[in-house]
């Protein structure tokens, strides 16, 4: 038995000193020392078990292990810029103990086979909890629909090792760009499992980035990403999403959202729709468009990062309860591919490290109370997945980061897990130093 205590204890609903209860890797009581009862029924826990692992918390807090739906750790078929074992290492230093891999890897996963690849190449080798969406394209809706629906006995795969199905509705890896209505219609209408979307629209983009090399040549400002992948692009394609989910009643997750614009959208239509959810990064959290001429190519991500507008509306959504969940958006690429200018450059940051650490630091800032974090971080995700993980409550595993919220620390490339070895936070003042994490009742950190 280990006994948390004294920890001050951070969930969606509430937060408070106490002490948390941890039996055989699960969640046995959680006390707070606000109720009467609390010396006795501690006293009681600690006098049924001498040998009992008593940590004295005072101080510290402590939250639900971070649930990141959306990573790319790059494996198979680009594992010298990351693989999924470092990229977890990267994710649990963060205090990010359950992640979702998306499907545009090389190959992409989307078929049987392929997910079933990616669940082998996983064994042994992950630090935390992951678990894999599929890929939609223009023609394999019923191959999905067969799989979230029944498994495949031959490639064995069950129904739960699908987490999602990821749609990209602009450009993507691949042949993972859904364009054509009918293909879309289909795929917003399957109920058995949450719809992921990139909303981009491509044409927008092509038209954007023609202007663009008109007017620069090969020489275009990493400061014109943002009205490349603009606003525009954006907003075309989120508006797609949200009619056809509000038409079928769909579980849509729209993704990293950058605009003050798609927010509005998202409130509009979750009255119509509740089960849509909107899923922000710590990126559009953080950065604005004046930080491209700093960091050029390290901030170069779609969609782009926007205005200081955009991100202050994002943070506002985030204290609101409008932004159900964090994705990292994780996308490692090596600072040497990062060079030879912006068409060459590719698009992604390596950031999970950083997640948890910024939000905090938001929280701080913006005197957001540490239950909306709670919520973002995990428990939201819990509860759209189905998971008994992400919560601090008795019966659910027990994934748990303790952090010193009263310490602040600088971000280095030397400590970055990931193996491209740097984050566009370096030299980042952040708030909340991760001390201890623990999944399924074991120590990690």
């Amino acid at each position: 038995m280990i006994i948390l205590h004294k920890a001050y204890i951070v969930t969606g609903e509430k937060e408070g000193t106490g002490s948390i209860v941890i039996e055989d890797g699960i969640i046995k009581d959680v006390l707070y020392s606000e109720s009467e009862d609390y010396d006795f029924r501690i006293g009681r826990i600690m006098g049924s078990d001498p040998q009992a692992e008593v940590w004295d918390l005072e101080g510290k807090h402590i939250i639900a292990g971070g649930i990141d739906a959306h990573v790319h750790f790059r494996e198979p078929g680009l594992t010298h810029k990351a693989d999924m074992q470092t990229e977890s290492q990267a994710a649990v230093a963060g205090g990010v103990t359950t992640m979702f891999d998306m499907p545009n890897t090389n190959p992409s996963t989307t078929s049987a086979e392929k997910l079933r690849g990616k669940i082998d190449l996983a064994k042994g080798r992950v630090s935390g909890k992951l678990g894999f969406h599929i890929g939609a394209t223009n023609a394999n809706y019923d191959e999905i629909c067969s799989l979230i629906r029944n498994g495949d006995v031959q490639a064995d795969i069950r129904p739960a090792d699908i987490a999602g199905v990821k749609v990209f509705m602009g450009s993507s890896t691949g042949n993972m760009l859904v364009d054509q209505g009918g293909a879309l219609e289909k795929l917003f209408a399957i109920k058995e499992k949450p719809i992921l979307v990139h909303c981009e629209d491509e044409a927008t983009i092509r038209e954007n980035l023609a202007s663009a090399i008109e007017r620069y040549g090969e020489d275009i400002p990493f400061a014109e990403h943002e009205r490349i992948r603009s606003r525009k692009a954006c907003i075309k394609s989120s508006i797609k999403a949200l009619e056809l989910a509000m038409r079928y009643g769909t579980r849509l997750t729209l993704c990293h959202i950058s605009t003050k614009e798609e927010i509005e959208m998202v409130r509009a239509a979750k009255a119509i729709n509740p089960d849509i959810t909107a899923e922000t990064s710590a990126n559009y959290l953080w950065f604005s468009n004046e930080d491209y001429d700093r960091l050029g190519s390290r901030l170069k991500c779609n969609p782009s990062v926007k205005t200081a507008e955009d991100r202050a509306a994002l943070r506002q959504a985030l204290a609101d309860g409008l932004i159900d969940t964090i994705g990292s958006d994780h996308a490692p690429h090596l600072v040497s591919e990062k060079e030879g200018g912006y068409t060459k450059a590719p698009s992604g940051l390596p950031s999970i490290q950083q997640s948890l650490s910024v939000l905090l630091t938001v929280a701080y800032q913006e005197g957001i109370p540490l239950t909306r974090i709670a919520s973002a971080f995990s428990e939201k995700a819990a509860d759209i997945y189905g998971l008994n993980r992400g919560k601090i409550l008795p019966g659910y595993e027990a994934d748990l980061v303790i952090f010193d919220y009263s310490k602040e620390f600088t971000v280095k490339g030397e400590d970055q897990k990931s193996r491209c070895g740097w984050s566009p936070y370096e030299g980042e003042t952040l708030r909340g130093v991760i001390e201890n994490v623990i999944i399924d009742g074991k120590t990690i950190i």
